[in-house]
C-alpha cells in the first residue's frame, strides 16, 4: 500500500548534482557557498542580511541573544508552535508569557497587550502552516511599547502578505530548511534582518562569539556557539530555491482542492487563507467538530492504516511537563481547542491531484463512521 506522509522532501537529479560538485571543493564549511545561499535567500525575501545557520532552533537562540535577551526578561508568543519557539528564549533565562491564538492557530494579536509588563522584552509571532500573521498590527502595538519583534516563520518560506514576503518586516525573522519544508537544506536556518548590527552578532554567535582580526590571530568578543552550516548543505538550498515558487504552487493546488472539497464538510473545519495572502502551504490543518474529539486517537490510527500520514501541530507548549513544573498549570481556551480539533493531512509537492481525491474519500468515509 503507498503511504503518503504529511509532508515531504523534494530531492532531484539537480539536487544531487549540486551537491556533489559541492564535495568537489577544497572548502567544504565557512566558505563562498554560504555566502551565495545566504544572499540568494536575502534578495529571494527583499532583506539587506540573511545569516545561514545549522537549524532554525539555532536562529531562535541567536535571534533573542542579538536582542539582548537575558535572565529577568520576558517574551510573548504563542503555545502553538514547535516547543523551539519558547525553548531558545529559556536558553536565555528569560521568561515566556503565552498568548492565545485566534481559530486558524496565529497568534491572536487582540491579546497580545494585555500581557505586556515592565519586563516584555520581544514578541515573537509564528506563522502557522505558512499563514502569514498580522504583522502590521503586531508591530504597531511593539512599537507603542519599545518592543522587538520575531516572525518565527520557519513555516513560511515563500509565503507573502500584500504582495510583501514574510520576513521582510520583523526584527529578525526566522526560516526553517528543514525536510518537511518546501526547500531544505537537510538540516538549517535562516536568520533574516534589515538590521546590520543584528546580522553581525548572529554572525558571531554563529562562530563560537570568534572573528579574525590579522593574519592567523582572532578574538572571541562574545561566547557563542558552533551553529554554522556547510557550504555543501547551501549548494542543496541554493538549487532548491531556482524551483520553490514552483513547489509552493504545487502546495497550493493541492491545498486548493481540499478547500473546494472541504468547504461546508459537516465534520470539520478549514483554515481558509486570507485574499490579501499567499501561503506556503507547510501544513494543511482540518479541525475536526468537537463531537469527534474524543475519538481523535482512533480516528488518527484510521488515516495511518489506510496510507495517509497524518500528525497533530501542536500540543501547546505548556502542556508539556518541563514547563508545568515551571510555570504550573496555565490554559488558553482557544488553543486548547485548536489542539483537540486539529490533524494535519498531507500536502506537499511530492503528490498528485489523485493522492489529494483519495485522502477527501476516506476523510469522509472515516469521519462517517465515527460521526
Amino acid at each position: 500500500m503507498k503511504f503518503i506522509p504529511y509532508s515531504r522532501q523534494q530531492i532531484t537529479n539537480d539536487d544531487i548534482l549540486a551537491v556533489s560538485n559541492a564535495l568537489k571543493h577544497d572548502i567544504l564549511t565557512g566558505g563562498e557557498g554560504v555566502e551565495k545561499f545566504e544572499k540568494a535567500i536575502a534578495n529571494y525575501i527583499g532583506i539587506k542580511h540573511v545569516v545561514a545557520m545549522n537549524s532554525a532552533t539555532s536562529v531562535l537562540h541567536s535571534a533573542y541573544l542579538a536582542l539582548g535577551l537575558k535572565s529577568g526578561d520576558e517574551i510573548i508568543s504563542t503555545p502553538i508552535t514547535f516547543a523551539a519557539t519558547a525553548n531558545a528564549a529559556l536558553m536565555c533565562g528569560a521568561d515566556i508569557k503565552f498568548c492565545d491564538v485566534k481559530a486558524d492557530g496565529n497568534i491572536d494579536e487582540n491579546k497580545i497587550e494585555a500581557l505586556i509588563s515592565p519586563k516584555t522584552k520581544v514578541i515573537t509571532a509564528v506563522d502557522y502552516g505558512g499563514n502569514p500573521v498580522n504583522i502590521d498590527e503586531i508591530l504597531k502595538i511593539a512599537k507603542k511599547h519599545n518592543l522587538k519583534v520575531i516572525d518565527d516563520a520557519s513555516h513560511a518560506l515563500g509565503s507573502s502578505q500584500n504582495g510583501v514576503k514574510v520576513g521582510a518586516k520583523a526584527d529578525i525573522s526566522v526560516f526553517s530548511f528543514h525536510p518537511v519544508k518546501p526547500l531544505t537544506t537537510l538540516e538549517g536556518g535562516g536568520f533574516a534582518t534589515n538590521d546590520e548590527n543584528l546580522a553581525k552578532k548572529a554572525k558571531l554567535f554563529r562562530n563560537h562569539g570568534i572573528s579574525k582580526t590579522h593574519h592567523w590571530d582572532s578574538d572571541m568578543s562574545v561566547l557563542g556557539y558552533n551553529y554554522r552550516l556547510s557550504d555543501v548543505a547551501c549548494a542543496l538550498g541554493l538549487n532548491q530555491l531556482k524551483r520553490l515558487d514552483a513547489m509552493i504552487a504545487k502546495r497550493n493546488e493541492i491545498a486548493a482542492f481540499y478547500d473546494e472539497n472541504f468547504d461546508h464538510n459537516p465534520w470539520l473545519d478549514i483554515v481558509k487563507i486570507p485574499r490579501n495572502a499567499l501561503s506556503s502551504r507547510h501544513l494543511y490543518p482540518l479541525l475536526l467538530k468537537q463531537n469527534f474529539w474524543a475519538k481523535k486517537e482512533e480516528i488518527f490510527d484510521e488515516f495511518l492504516a489506510n496510507g495517509i500520514g497524518v500528525q497533530v501541530h501542536y500540543k501547546p507548549t505548556y502542556k508539556f511537563s518541563f514547563y508545568r513544573q515551571k510555570y504550573g498549570e496555565l490554559y488558553c481556551p482557544n488553543a486548547e481547542n485548536f489542539y483537540q480539533s486539529e490533524l494535519s493531512i498531507p500536502c506537499h509537492q511530492e503528490m498528485s491531484l489523485d493522492d489529494a481525491k483519495m485522502i477527501v474519500q476516506k476523510t469522509n468515509e472515516i469521519l462517517e463512521k465515527h460521526k
